[in-house]
């Protein structure tokens, strides 16, 4: 009997050490997902696809633990307006985005849209690190991005619409464009970083169809969890998530599979 009480308290104790990497609670049309400890840092990856897939396919084909939708992009030509970084390298790259570029009136804002809010992952002397940065802000003596995915705005600890052009105003301050509906209320996928005596833990929120906000409560949602920095990641139809049995598609039609997406935050298996 001791023998078997032993196995037992062997298995929770295993169970409760993987559990705890991440939790997820949903209360009011709101997902809240926690990524606490060190080891997830190097299961946390992001990724994009040649072509427009769906957050579901994105959570297959790379076997995730748990799958999001991340940066923007243009569905017209299936290109980035967002950078994304993996192992290092760039793989997607705004610049090279012809309808970006081409466009008289973001060509003009060009370094706004470029020097957008972004999640990295950074390698500080073998030791891996969160932050939540303008993609242009240089990172720390002896750290370097491991992984990295823009969006924006930035939430906390400023909102930064205007600067990250998301909204233009006129002289006399009339709001004249909006981007990303950030004035309206609609699903959105936030993200931030906690910080707790040295260790970190990153929130996400899913905000779906049932409780939408704009980008002031979205903030306020993030600042209520004593988040010391945060930001959105692409939004509206974009917003998905996949973990387990929760599929999360933020597109409007009944039976829909969700928005062809261009690029993801995964979290690998060990």
């Amino acid at each position: 009997m001791k023998k078997f009480l032993t196995v037992l308290a062997m298995l929770l104790l295993a169970e409760a050490v993987w559990a705890a990497p991440i939790d997820v609670k949903y209360d009011d049309g709101i997902y809240h997902i926690v990524l606490s400890g060190d080891k997830i840092k190097k299961q946390i990856k992001f990724i994009s696809s040649s072509s427009l897939i769906t957050n579901k396919e994105a959570h297959n084909k790379s076997k995730s633990l748990l799958t999001i939708n991340t940066g923007f992009f243009d569905p017209n030509n299936q290109k980035t307006i967002s950078y994304i970084v993996n192992d290092s390298q760039t793989v997607e790259d705004p610049i090279f985005n012809e309808n970006l570029m081409n466009n008289p009136v973001l060509r003009q804002n060009l370094k706004k849209i470029t020097n957008r809010t972004e999640f990295r992952i950074l390698d500080c002397d073998s030791k891996l690190k969160y932050e939540i940065a303008q993609h242009d802000s240089k990172v720390d003596f002896l750290c370097s991005i491991q992984t990295s995915a823009q969006g924006g705005p930035q939430l906390l600890p400023n909102l930064r619409l205007e600067e990250e052009f998301f909204i233009v105003k006129d002289k006399e301050g009339n709001i004249i464009r909006e981007s990303a509906s950030v004035l309206h209320k609609t699903a959105r996928t936030l993200i931030g970083i906690k910080n707790n005596d040295g260790k970190q833990e990153v929130h996400i929120f899913i905000v779906t169809n049932e409780h939408p906000m704009d980008i002031y409560e979205s903030r306020d949602l993030c600042a209520s969890y004593g988040l010391d920095s945060a930001m959105a990641f692409d939004g509206g139809s974009s917003t998905s998530l996949n973990y387990k049995k929760i599929n999360v598609v933020s597109t409007q039609d009944s039976g829909d599979t969700g928005r062809a997406l261009k690029s993801f935050m995964i979290i690998q298996e060990k």
